[in-house]
């Protein structure tokens, strides 16, 4: 196994968990991303910088992943993607994404888009994310250490 991390957007407290996981059951950490992140120098850890543009790390993500990999993501579509191949996701606030949640995930982001791309969903109506906190951080680091042994 190996753990993906589609890092552009993953939170520090959670890059700082998979990187301790990923030492504590020697499992290689492969961080994806158009720019580069600071990761400290481990045989472990490696980070893979991407070109920019639209779904570049998601694409690099999806070529390498093998099944039985599991990525760390909020995407949704990307989840899709690595589900397809037979690899495992978890999102940063720990919620894992299975071939029973997928569809119904996917069904409600393209309907979110199909709403805002209409005009029917103001900015102002939509709420953004939560804060990262305690909660999901505990949650994420349950569900890392149940995902990777």
């Amino acid at each position: 196994m190996q753990i993906w991390v589609d890092a552009d957007a993953v939170p520090i407290v959670a890059k700082d968990l998979i990187i301790k996981t990923a030492e504590r059951t020697q499992t290689m950490a492969i961080f994806v991303a158009n720019q580069p992140i600071k990761l400290r120098k481990s045989p472990l850890l490696l980070m893979t910088v991407v070109p920019h543009g639209f779904d570049k790390a998601d694409d690099y993500i999806v070529e390498q992943i093998q099944a039985g990999d599991l990525a760390i993501t909020s995407d949704i579509p990307l989840a899709n993607d690595i589900l397809e191949k037979g690899g495992m996701v978890l999102t940063p606030r720990g919620i894992v994404y299975d071939k029973n949640n997928i569809k119904q995930k996917l069904n409600m982001r393209d309907f979110m888009d199909t709403m805002r791309g209409t005009g029917m969903l103001e900015l102002q109506e939509m709420s953004g994310q939560k804060p990262y906190g305690e909660r999901d951080k505990k949650a994420f680091a349950d569900g890392l250490n149940r995902l990777v042994r």
